[in-house]
């Protein structure tokens, strides 16, 4: 990019500096921050239009025109740059049989996925066309996390399909609010009270929650999906009704628990995603960027306090910290120490749900798609809250295999089913473990009844001395002996006796 087409310079936010470390730690290791969508279109697709429409939004929006850079002070900067195109690329797969299309798409954008970006060079979004069929296409649409974060997504596609059926121009949509706006109501707030609550909210805890020996070597997550299902949906909404919290509280209870039971603590605390879109924003529903942020929950366990009770303190504790969900966790860390370390995430989704398009878009209507998003945590959970209720667990895969992930998954839902079938329960008699866990944990392992010969310690001595006499019994910083230096040691001792 030439000094020419250089617009403006802008910080950058907290959780931005933090996919930047990610991106850079390491190059040459897979980036997981980079995510797909998978858009599956029948009918007739104007593959000009589509192009121009996403030109067209690149131009409206600067935030997708940011690359990231350091000044000469080491500070990181996102450089708005004018002029720059959509990569764009189209692959015509129509002439395969079904089979091999299909596979061939999927290789395609897996290696699309794969690809890294380099963060310094705008845009960090790129988008493959693979036309299946005369009237299929599949529109992969590959993007960085460090500009867009899951609310803007919905926001970026309704967009697209006004422009497309607008003939590829946006000016039929409203003004766009330049994530600047953003930024800048991030430069007024006052950090110093934000440090005190983050301060006062993680006192006292002295070690970190983990789940996970550390890596240095990023790994990309497996992922496992569950469907809880309607029926513990609709339980769980009326646990939160009638306690007066939100379902967002209830999962992060049960998801202390789980945390709780698989690290043997009472204290812990994990990572929440917030949306971090400030309601006294003008705009702010309708910018695209990245307003989340990655803050710790800290949940006390008290097997004495009753669920109804315990729901009720995390949403008060969490409450006392809305106003200053934005400091970054990285400075949250520096303030508490180790205490605030954890390696476990929770992301509740609860933005605008996608529809997908108008309803009207000549004769193209949208039948399938795939989304592909991780972190770098060894543990994530995804809650979905739609009519039932989804949950996405990401684990490292060298940490959890799929049979320790589904029992998991297991585990939090025999926790949540406790808590909406009976909120006077205390908190100790909640039981992650399902009945045939319970039974290896009381009696399989405990079954360790075998036949002992009826001989003395001393026998037994004799007996290893003479069937392994060079093998190492002994050792401390001042000698090393063997069962037979043991045993000729042991006689000069019980001679002088």
């Amino acid at each position: 990019m030439s000094e020419s087409m250089l617009e403006e310079v802008w910080p950058l936010s907290p959780l931005q500096e933090g996919l930047l470390f990610h991106a850079v730690y390491d190059e040459d290791a897979p980036d997981v921050y980079v995510g797909q969508r998978v858009l599956d279109l029948d009918g007739p697709l104007d593959t000009e239009v589509l192009r121009r429409s996403w030109q067209a939004l690149l131009d409206r929006h600067a935030s997708l025109r940011a690359g990231f850079r350091q000044r000469a002070t080491g500070a990181p900067v996102q450089v708005i740059y004018r002029g720059v195109e959509i990569p764009w690329r189209e692959v015509d797969l129509s002439d395969r049989a079904p089979d091999d299309a299909s596979a061939e798409a999927a290789r395609l954008a897996a290696e699309e996925h794969r690809r890294r970006f380099d963060l310094e060079v705008p845009p960090l979004l790129r988008l493959l066309l693979l036309k299946l069929a005369p009237d299929r296409h599949r529109l992969i649409i590959t993007t960085h996390h460090i500009v867009l974060d899951g609310w803007s997504l919905p926001v970026l596609m309704n967009e697209l399909w006004a422009v497309y059926t607008a003939g590829g121009v946006t000016t039929g949509l409203p003004r766009a609010t330049s994530y600047r706006a953003y930024l800048a109501w991030l430069a007024r707030q006052d950090k110093d009270r934000a440090r005190a609550a983050w301060r006062e909210a993680l006192a006292g805890v002295e070690e970190p929650t983990l789940v996970a020996p550390a890596s240095d070597v990023p790994v990309v997550p497996s992922n496992l999906t569950v469907q809880a299902g309607e029926t513990l949906a609709d339980g769980l909404r009326a646990l939160a009704r009638g306690v007066g919290v939100t379902l967002n509280t209830v999962v992060q209870a049960g998801w202390a628990l789980l945390v709780g039971r698989l690290t043997g603590r009472r204290d812990v605390v994990f990572g929440a995603t917030v949306a971090g879109r400030p309601l006294d924003l003008p705009g702010v529903e309708r910018m695209l960027g990245l307003f989340i942020n990655t803050v710790p929950v800290r949940v006390t366990l008290d097997p004495g306090e009753t669920v109804a009770a315990l729901l009720g303190r995390v949403q008060a504790e969490q409450s006392a910290l809305l106003d200053h969900q934005y400091l970054g966790l990285a400075e949250i860390q520096r303030l508490a120490g180790s205490g605030a370390t954890f390696d476990t995430l929770l992301v509740f989704e609860n933005y605008p749900m996608d529809q997908q398009g108008p309803p009207d878009l000549g004769g193209l209507r949208f039948t399938g798609g795939d989304v592909q998003e991780t972190t770098h945590y060894p543990l994530s959970l995804v809650v979905g809250p739609g009519d039932g209720l989804e949950l996405k667990l990401d684990c490292r895969p060298d940490v959890f295999d799929e049979p320790s992930a589904r029992t998991l998954a297991r585990r939090l839902v025999r926790l949540l089913e406790q808590m909406a079938a009976d909120p006077g329960l205390l908190v100790g008699r909640l039981d992650a473990l399902a009945a045939d866990e319970r039974e290896v944990v009381v009696s399989g392992w405990n079954d360790t009844v075998h036949a002992v010969e009826s001989v003395t310690l001393v026998e037994l001595f004799a007996a290893q001395v003479g069937r392994t006499p060079g093998a190492l019994a002994v050792a401390d910083e001042r000698v090393r002996w063997s069962y037979a230096e043991l045993d000729a040691a042991s006689d000069r001792v019980a001679a002088e006796l």
